[in-house]
């Protein structure tokens, strides 16, 4: 009985160190992929983005995988450019949100009024389609990137700030924490030294999990004209130049960068999933 318990146990323990190495493997995998993607629009040379008429509408080949466009340019160059662009605005704006949310998830600590008007500021903005505000903002600030981070930076937070804010209201009846407020020690002394170390392992998980809705709500507002300008490569703005030609069966305009763009989110959703069942001991001994 002995000998098939500890069988069984190792067993057990095999299958958790398995489910631990599985999101590694994955987490590491797509986050390879996406910052693979960004070196790659970093260096890729312009040249191919230049203005070629002679080979413009061309279909797939070995030498354009995705096809030229109306003006001859690759459009495998000006995808992955597009990507690059996209990923850096959208991990700019959600690391904006973040801090949005991490602040007002702190300052709903600091008192019993500073938590009603956080509580109340959340139900707020979570009430109104956060696209439709995320617009507005856009607009407001003239659109660009400017107007893109702002935008996404303060309609994303509400739902991480609820998150952060219970773990917060939780941590604040912990017993180290009674102990250090019983010492003389202030609030923000307990909030940086006991609280915001528990802390980041939300906000990071948060901010991979913030970035698909980042990057996708900055292509939907740049296709309808709202944000990053079109002289920048933007998967938004090749998306929307491409609509215009898909009736003419020009398919691969639109297709490769809609895909691709699918790939990254998707990439950057897997990293935050597993990396959340890596952070969360209760996940990873499932």
């Amino acid at each position: 009985m002995d000998a098939g318990g500890d069988t069984t146990v190792r067993a057990i323990s095999r299958l958790r160190f398995n489910r631990r190495q599985y999101a590694l493997i994955a987490a590491s995998i797509a986050a390879l992929l996406v910052v693979s993607v960004w070196l790659a629009g970093l260096l890729l040379s312009s040249d191919p983005l230049s203005t070629r008429l002679e080979l413009r509408n061309m279909a797939p080949s070995a030498d354009h995988p995705f096809g030229t466009d109306w003006l001859g340019r690759d459009m495998f160059t000006r995808t992955i450019k597009g990507l690059a662009l996209s990923i850096s605005v959208g991990m700019a704006a959600a690391a904006s949100s973040v801090v949005v949310a991490s602040l007002m998830g702190i300052a709903a600590s600091m008192g019993r009024t500073a938590d009603r008007i956080v509580s109340w500021l959340i139900d707020l903005f979570l009430s109104v389609p956060h696209l439709v505000t995320l617009i507005l903002i856009a607009f407001v600030f003239g659109g660009g990137m400017k107007g893109v981070i702002v935008g996404v930076a303060l309609t994303h937070w509400p739902s991480l700030a609820r998150v952060i804010r219970a773990e917060v209201l939780q941590l604040k009846t912990a017993e180290y924490v009674q102990i250090s407020r019983r010492l003389g020690k202030s609030r923000w002394w307990t909030t940086t030294r006991h609280m915001l170390p528990h802390l980041l392992p939300h906000l990071l998980v948060g901010l991979l999990l913030l970035f698909p809705h980042a990057i996708l709500h900055e292509a939907s507002i740049t296709f309808i004209g709202l944000g990053l300008s079109p002289h920048q490569p933007a998967i938004g703005i090749i998306l929307s130049e491409s609509m215009r030609y898909l009736s003419t069966g020009l398919w691969w305009l639109a297709f490769f960068p809609g895909l691709c763009l699918l790939l990254v989110v998707r990439a950057f959703d897997v990293a935050g999933e597993q990396l959340r069942v890596l952070l969360d001991p209760r996940q990873s001994h499932e």
